[in-house]
């Protein structure tokens, strides 16, 4: 499983699943999609337990949920769902199975300028920013 995927996937959805509040979770469905959210949830209800007892993990999480744009936090993240499910097999196979269910067209696009694709992208350059001028 793609650890590094599976935390930017999660990422935008943690300062929501983190407070754990319903009504900031409404907000995530319309803002990142529901079905989006629907299996953030789902991916999250079965590793926060292990996150909340795992202080590294936590404070990880803790920090993606301040700050869902950072590139440090989320490595943080990463690294800490990284040695969670290296260390419980159970945790692992639990949270695949959950993974693969996530249909590839899911995508979000967090932050100023940012950029999501439902599928591959060759031979295309993407620009953002402000006040680009392009020329062939």
């Amino acid at each position: 499983m793609d650890v590094a995927a599976l935390t930017v996937f999660l990422a935008p959805f943690v300062p929501y699943l983190v407070k754990g509040a319903e009504t900031l979770a409404a907000e995530a469905g319309r803002t990142l999609g529901q079905e989006a959210l629907e299996h953030a949830k789902s991916l999250w209800g079965r590793l926060w337990p292990r996150v909340e007892e795992d202080a590294a993990a936590r404070a990880a999480a803790e920090k993606v949920a301040e700050r869902p744009q950072d590139e440090r936090a989320r490595g943080a993240l990463e690294l800490a769902l990284e040695d969670l499910l290296a260390h419980d097999p159970d945790l692992a196979r639990d949270v695949a199975e959950l993974w693969r269910q996530v249909p590839p067209a899911v995508v979000a696009a967090v932050g100023e300028r940012s950029v999501a694709v439902g599928g591959k992208v060759t031979g295309s350059t993407i620009v953002t920013g402000d006040s680009n001028v392009l020329r062939e």
